[in-house]
């Protein structure tokens, strides 16, 4: 915690500089390639008084093999203590964005997103199966204010709520229940089914050849949902840096903290002794991510202020909480238009 108040001390000396600065001191730009974050940092960028964005993102990210605390871990470890464990799971998801500025100090964003996903087991005997899931996640709402943009340096906060739209009692067949259907442990529920409050605060700065920002985002949950339980909180830091080979082409590279907290409570629908994945001590953890990608801008023609972005990442470090499936590689895609 005395970490992220550092981040948050060392934001605010960024924005008194900048205040200090003349009136007449060069404004930060959105409008070149790296005027935008990499493409997997939400929320990183504000538009000016009546402009309008809308965006798709697609996710792949794929967890394979186990992890128990930061070391590798065998599928027999797992095995002598639960009856399954989940060998693999790659998830899809698809991201819709809008955002709209009522002035040059706001800018408002909804995000919807659709999941699918599956999780690959053995047995205790030897046995395989899978379990899928897919449906709509929770809606994502987000107020955007912006404290100063000055000295191509920009600040601006952001305040979102999270609305439980996403089920969280997605069920499947597995050998222990067939043929009837029973509920999927917490990895592979689509919502949080809770009402969670994101607050992100992100400082950007540009050269004439190069970009950086610092991201620092938290993700609170409060009470409990339905099933008596909530997701860990989320505290992460990104970092990136920007370099703008052309008019229309830059590169990036981004290193990414995160803190996920252990679900709390326990859902009563699920055996913590079946699967490593209904065990709530096998939740949460420590992350460092690095991510290399690029960005391309229309910066003129009937196709301007049009981007695609494109960044493939992959864990530096993982230090989770009991045993889990290892992360493996990340990739995200998306295009963005502003008018």
């Amino acid at each position: 915690m005395k970490y992220y108040l550092s981040i948050i001390a060392m934001m605010a000396a960024f924005a008194f500089y900048a205040q200090e600065t003349t009136n007449t001191a060069q404004k930060w730009s959105a409008g070149r390639p790296d005027g935008h974050a990499p493409i997997p940092v939400m929320g990183d960028h504000m538009h000016g008084k009546g402009e309008w964005m809308f965006s798709y993102r697609y996710m792949y990210m794929n967890m394979e093999d186990l992890k128990q605390g930061s070391d590798d871990a065998s599928f027999g470890d797992a095995l002598e203590n639960y009856m399954v464990t989940p060998t693999e799971m790659p998830m899809n998801m698809h991201m819709l964005g809008a955002m709209f500025a009522p002035s040059d100090k706001i800018t408002v964003m909804a995000m919807f997103n659709y999941l699918s996903m599956e999780m690959d087991h053995v047995t205790r005997m030897g046995g395989t199966f899978i379990t899928e899931a897919s449906g709509f996640g929770d809606i994502q709402i987000s107020g955007l204010y912006r404290f100063f943009n000055q000295n191509q340096q920009t600040l601006h906060g952001q305040l979102g709520f999270s609305i439980p739209t996403g089920s969280i009692t997605e069920s499947d067949v597995t050998p222990a229940s067939a043929p009837n259907e029973t509920e999927l442990p917490y990895p592979m529920q689509i919502g949080s089914g809770t009402f969670d409050t994101n607050l992100a605060l992100t400082y950007l700065g540009q050269g004439e050849i190069n970009s950086w920002g610092v991201q620092l985002r938290g993700i609170f949950r409060f009470g409990e949902n339905d099933r008596e339980f909530r997701y860990g909180n989320r505290y992460s830091l990104n970092n990136w840096f920007a370099i703008k080979a052309a008019d229309w082409l830059s590169f990036s590279a981004r290193l990414e903290g995160l803190i996920v907290g252990e679900i709390e409570g326990e859902d009563p629908n699920l055996n913590p002794m079946m699967v490593i994945t209904a065990d709530t001590e096998n939740s949460g953890g420590n992350f460092v991510n690095g991510g290399l990608g690029f960005n391309i801008y229309i910066p003129s023609g009937a196709l301007k202020n049009l981007r695609f972005g494109f960044e493939v990442a992959s864990p530096i470090y993982q230090d989770v909480n009991g045993i889990q499936l290892r992360t493996r590689e990340t990739l995200t895609l998306g295009t963005q238009y502003a008018f």
